[in-house]
């Protein structure tokens, strides 16, 4: 499976078991870069503040095997979707610093932010619900503020991952604790459909992943069915 980022690369062949294809990069004006938030080191894998990083698993895991790389403060995978160059990235700065690597990224790959999608936790959605935005402020996140910062705009989209607020106390520790017993057992849900909202973003543009996707993906408590998954 494919780890936060631990200091090597190999986080990546772990979801992948892909080839190390490392052929130079080349820039496309359709290209896109999709990016999960969160901590590095196994101290915060599976934290709340860390499902962006698992967002980007699944979605490694349903687009075709790439070039895998460490660069720009980052891991990452280079891939295709369609005609369509796809890179997948996992900042390797701190939360707070994620806009380093996100604007390195997009410099390198020529990539406008209107093509950049970021993944974050959402303290201020209810867990299992997706929202599709594709401008807005930081929200009072503080990785979102450091992409704001460095990609030096606020017009690009952003997939956030609802994770809840505490019922009583700081959220600090909150986010940065691991998902309770009951929501690890729908967390899958949760993420797959997050990677497949990116897939339609990817595919047919915000409008349609917003109109797919922008909801509680969570199974329904009466009937025990799954949201619907529409193929990718």
């Amino acid at each position: 499976m494919f780890r936060p980022p631990e200091g090597d690369l190999t986080m990546l062949g772990r979801l992948r078991g892909g080839a190390q294809n490392r052929t130079t990069s080349t820039s496309t004006d359709d290209a896109c870069l999709i990016v999960g938030l969160g901590n590095p080191g196994p101290r915060y894998e599976g934290t709340r503040h860390n499902v962006g990083f698992m967002v980007m698993r699944e979605l490694a895991r349903l687009l075709p095997d790439g070039a895998e790389r460490k660069r720009f403060q980052s891991a990452y995978i280079e891939t295709r979707r369609d005609e369509r160059k796809v890179v997948i990235a996992l900042p390797e700065t701190f939360m707070n610093e994620s806009g380093q690597a996100v604007a390195q990224l997009a410099r390198w790959y020529r990539i406008p932010p209107r093509q950049v999608l970021i993944v974050h936790d959402e303290l201020d959605l209810p867990f299992g619900t997706l929202r599709l935005r594709t401008e807005g402020s930081d929200g009072g996140h503080n990785g979102m503020t450091s992409v704001i910062q460095h990609l030096g705009t606020s017009d690009f989209p952003r997939l956030r991952v609802g994770i809840g607020r505490p019922r009583q106390g700081s959220t600090v520790p909150y986010v940065l604790s691991r998902f309770s017993a009951d929501e690890q057992r729908q967390l899958p849900d949760v993420i797959q459909q997050a990677a497949q909202a990116a897939i339609v973003w990817l595919d047919d543009g915000a409008i349609s992943a917003m109109n797919q996707y922008n909801r509680n993906v969570l199974p329904d408590t009466q009937t025990g069915e799954r949201a619907p998954t529409p193929g990718v």
